[in-house]
């Protein structure tokens, strides 16, 4: 496959879960100007690719590997080819737990972080020129447990991320309703030193699970899996601020289990993805105060919505809907944040983690 010469184009990578055995556990697939999607290449003999992230230039993309197995976890580096999507794996290094569940990259694509969600571990590891990955540096352990049982009884550091200024570490432990706060220097040989004035204690019972920063860098946001709520934050030198909660599902449930959360890359909506209720819920964000207000709510047209993505351009919103196997992609109404399903579906055994690219070839 052969892009047009200057012309922009975007990838979408999808990681999946292969049942625990060597599978196509990552395919590439780019996003046409109608939203449709069309497979580029396929990455055979992975094991549970479940989450992926991309460097900021482009050229690399990471994966949890051997994640939900009895063993140690591991994290795997490809080379990205933009114009054919093909993926050339460059190494792998092992995470110091089970279940590695979600990877972070710095701004300068020097350091990745993971999460492992069994044994609440984070690994951070330094990239090589050329892409490979080197052995962890550090290693943070979490213990602890919260109100909700099965979920709550033991920490669980479900995701990572980095501050608008990249000079803080957030990691979202569900398993003891706190978002942890560390000091990020990447010219110390002790790249994260905890910071207990950032760290957020969340209502017992909340989970918290992903975190998305607004574009301004002055608001972030958390899903908060166990609760059914979104809670938003002003953000400034490393504190977060609680704003308010909002409930993200359309109706109460018995248990809850939101998944994902995005914010439109205009700073104008914010999307969050509500399992078993199957629907994505639609938030408008005032600004000047960066608090939320509901749009409304819109189906996922499948089951487990576990991951979803929001092209580059805002144009188009991609969702993976992990039991029932399918990705379905919207057109974004730019004004009023409402979705709006097109009809070419993609088939696909449990797709888990959703990244977008846009490239321009020369």
């Amino acid at each position: 496959m052969s892009f047009g010469q200057n012309s922009p184009e975007t990838l979408l990578f999808v990681g999946s879960y292969t049942d625990g055995k060597k599978d196509d556990g990552i395919h590439v697939f780019s996003l046409e100007a109608d939203g449709s999607l069309t497979e580029q290449y396929k990455q055979s003999d992975l094991v549970n690719s479940s989450f992926l992230t991309v460097s900021p230039n482009g050229k690399y993309l990471y994966s949890v590997t051997e994640s939900k197995m009895e063993k140690d976890g591991s994290v795997s580096a490809f080379k990205i080819d933009s114009v054919s999507g093909k993926l050339t794996f460059l190494n792998k290094q092992t995470t110091n737990g089970r279940n590695p569940v979600h990877l972070n990259i710095n701004d300068n694509g020097k350091y990745i972080v993971s999460g492992n969600y069994s044994d609440a571990v984070v690994n951070i590891y330094e990239c090589a020129t050329d892409g490979s990955l080197k052995p962890s540096s550090q290693v943070i352990e979490f213990s602890g447990s919260s109100i909700l049982s099965p979920s709550q009884d033991v920490a669980h550091a479900h995701s990572t991320g980095f501050s608008p200024d990249g000079n803080y570490l957030y990691v979202m432990d569900l398993g003891t309703d706190k978002i942890h706060a560390f000091k990020f220097n990447q010219e110390n040989s002790t790249k994260l030193e905890a910071f207990g004035d950032g760290t957020y204690t969340a209502t017992p019972g909340s989970g918290p699970r992903h975190f998305a920063f607004h574009p301004n860098g002055k608001y972030g946001y958390c899903i908060n899996e166990l609760s059914g709520t979104v809670t938003s934050f002003a953000y400034k030198q490393g504190i977060l601020k609680p704003i308010a909660n909002d409930f993200s599902y359309a109706e109460k449930r018995e248990n809850y289990h939101g998944a994902d959360i995005h914010v439109s890359p205009d700073g104008r909506f914010l999307y969050a993805s509500n399992r078993g209720e199957n629907t994505l819920a639609i938030f408008a964000i005032d600004k000047s105060s960066g608090s939320l207000k509901l749009v409304g709510h819109e189906s996922t047209f499948g089951d487990h919505p576990r991951s979803f993505v929001i092209d580059p351009s805002g144009k188009f919103l991609v969702v993976a809907n992990q039991m029932s196997g399918n990705l379905v992609t919207y057109k974004r109404n730019m004004e009023t944040g409402k979705l709006t399903k097109l009809p070419n579906e993609i088939q696909l055994k449990a797709p888990a983690s959703l990244k977008m690219r846009k490239y321009t070839t020369h």
